[in-house]
């Protein structure tokens, strides 16, 4: 998905932005004194930067003889442009750092990355994050980072005030809005200057989607399913009507923006918010009560089945064009290990859990990390849609404001969206639309 993926895939982004200087560039780094250098492009927000920084620390404190020098790219559409061109071009640093899921497919992986596939670079991967870095049966990254919730921060203090539990149907969690309404509370925070953190009742609610419809991806990938004509997936966008026609928002929903949202749930006068866990780190250094007074539950459904939609990590993949493809595959199995998950908690505070076999989260590691972890123990996650599909309408942002505010009907509004997706998969040129 397009528009989502850009907004929510570079989250991190919106609240604080670092950069790192240029140190080296290219596919052919120099190697002196018996020292190879690899080169390593990566994003440029505060917690990519911080992450790059700990894995190369990590990395070259155990592997001396093997330098790592760090480029960043801007984010967004820029950011995208240089690493198609520079994979094109046969320019790119030995390695770097980019989307998994839907976005991977546009860069032509077969011929710009090294295949990975049943290498001993993956032996630590968990087996079902492999296909966000698979195309065409190959596959070519490893996790970069951890995994992020989607769906719902709840105020912990809130819910033990009014002695409310995580609710497992959607008529839970109506009950629970009721009573927190009752409080003098505003039950769901809405945030709709900010048009992209309307999305979440509908993408975070794939899940049961999937849990419905266990084929929906495939189906709609090939032209053979839609929103509007499937109950499970029009869903999402009926919650966004409900919480809305019951008087559950917060004033002025239209003119709130994401961080008065985030304002309002750490201080207590909002008790849930539809987004994502990757949002609340940047909180913790103003807000340290976040790490604990918030949590997380996935959108519950109508069906039986209660789980949560992940966010899968981005990936950090081996360019074809490299000089030094040991090394570089020494650096991803790194990477891929515990020692390289222990290096970034260290550093950043992960906002789900690590895609790593044998990785755990710090002590100290936040409440609502926690709780997505407890999803993947169970084994009752779903990543996004956008990560099984290549298929997102651009407007879907737009759609889902005026569904969640009451102007366009939830059935109008997934028609519209199915309308919206056929035309980008024209453009893309899939079969079957």
């Amino acid at each position: 998905m397009k528009t989502s993926h850009r907004a929510l895939g570079t989250a991190l982004a919106i609240l604080t932005t670092a950069t790192l200087a240029s140190c080296g560039s290219g596919s052919e780094p120099a190697a002196t004194g018996g020292t190879v250098t690899l080169s390593f492009m990566t994003g440029s927000d505060q917690a990519t930067v911080a992450t790059t920084k700990a894995l190369a620390d990590g990395f070259m404190k155990a592997n001396p003889t093997i330098k790592i020098t760090i480029e960043t790219q801007p984010g967004g559409s820029e950011g995208d442009n240089i690493v198609k061109t520079r994979l094109a071009t046969g320019e790119m640093t030995d390695v770097f750092w980019y989307n998994s899921g839907s976005l991977l497919q546009a860069l032509n992986p077969a011929q710009t990355m090294v295949d990975l596939s049943n290498d001993p670079v993956l032996a630590n991967v968990q087996t079902d994050y492999l296909p966000v870095v698979t195309n065409a049966g190959k596959v070519y990254g490893v996790p970069a980072a951890s995994a992020a919730g989607g769906g719902i921060l709840y105020n912990r203090k809130v819910y033990d005030q009014l002695g409310l539990s995580v609710p497992k149907t959607w008529a839970d969690f109506m009950a629970n809005n009721e009573k927190i309404k009752a409080a003098g509370i505003t039950p769901v925070i809405a945030t709709y200057k900010d048009t992209w953190t309307s999305q979440l009742m509908v993408l975070g609610d794939f899940f049961n989607v999937q849990a419905a419809v266990p084929d929906f991806a495939q189906q709609y990938t090939a032209g053979k399913a839609r929103f509007a004509s499937t109950p499970a997936a029009l869903e999402g966008f009926q919650h966004l009507a409900d919480v809305q026609a019951k008087g559950y928002l917060n004033k002025g929903f239209g003119s709130t923006t994401l961080d008065q949202g985030l304002k309002m749930l750490v201080e207590g006068k909002g008790a849930q918010y539809p987004m994502l866990t990757v949002l609340l780190p940047p909180l913790l250094a103003a807000n340290p009560q976040a790490a604990t007074d918030i949590g997380f539950f996935g959108i519950p459904g109508d069906g039986a089945a209660n789980g949560a939609t992940i966010w899968e990590p981005n990936a950090i993949y081996i360019a074809k064009t490299t000089k030094h493809l040991a090394e570089a595959k020494k650096f991803l199995a790194f990477v891929a290990s515990t020692a390289g998950t222990d290096a970034v908690s260290a550093a950043v505070q992960p906002t789900g859990p690590y895609r790593v076999k044998g990785a755990k989260l710090p002590d100290n590691a936040i409440q609502a990390a926690k709780d997505v972890q407890t999803y993947i123990d169970a084994g009752t996650i779903s990543p996004a849609l956008e990560f099984l599909s290549a298929i997102k309408g651009p407007s879907l942002e737009q759609i889902t404001v005026a569904v969640g505010s009451g102007i366009t009907k939830p059935a109008d509004g997934a028609a519209q969206y199915d309308q919206d997706v056929q035309k980008q998969a024209k453009q893309l040129g899939l079969p079957g639309w």
